[in-house]
């Protein structure tokens, strides 16, 4: 048996499959940015995935790659957003739903604004820098120009793990040098 081949791009396109309710929806897509996190985790990057859906068609997707790019703004959420605005020739995405396994910190909450999302769907809490609920709550707050919902907490115990896992790694790995 030959190693699959994962493409991040290969999602772009992908459609929800018909008949599920809201719930579901954000299972199904959650799946898709967990690939996605443990993609940037088989490169070496902290395990992040997202993804921006528009009437459940996937149109961007981003993972963790500021240890590889050496840029600290590539984060998976901003690289979606790009991606995103590329695909659709505009980077304002009002309508779009945003599935990311980790709550964003304030940049990539920010950047949310900026782009008009209309919701955030996230797994795991990041009691340490999250910034739509944990720390602050910058998707609902009046001195920026723009709101947006925020759905937490679906499929957060694989994202928990997924990050736990390669922290504990890193960690093991630092006391063998």
């Amino acid at each position: 048996m030959g190693v699959e081949f994962y493409n991040p791009q290969d999602l772009v396109g992908l459609v929800c499959p018909p008949g599920l309710v809201q719930a579901e929806q954000d299972v199904f897509w959650m799946q898709q940015a967990l690939a996605l996190a443990d993609y940037a985790q088989q490169q070496g990057e902290v395990p992040v995935g997202a993804l921006v859906v528009l009437e459940q068609q996937c149109v961007g997707v981003g993972f963790n790659q500021s240890i590889l790019t050496h840029d600290p703004t590539a984060h998976a959420e901003i690289m979606a957003l790009r991606h995103a605005g590329i695909t659709l020739q505009n980077y304002r995405l009002p309508g779009v739903s945003f599935y990311v396994t980790l709550e964003p910190c304030a940049m990539c909450a920010t950047a949310m604004v900026h782009a008009r999302i209309a919701r955030l769907v996230y797994g795991a809490t990041d009691p340490k820098s999250g910034a739509v609920g944990s720390r602050i709550n910058l998707a609902a707050s009046d001195f920026l120009n723009h709101q947006y919902q925020v759905v937490n907490g679906v499929c957060a115990e694989q994202a928990s793990a997924l990050l736990s896992n390669f922290f504990k790694q890193r960690r093991a790995a630092k006391k063998l040098k």
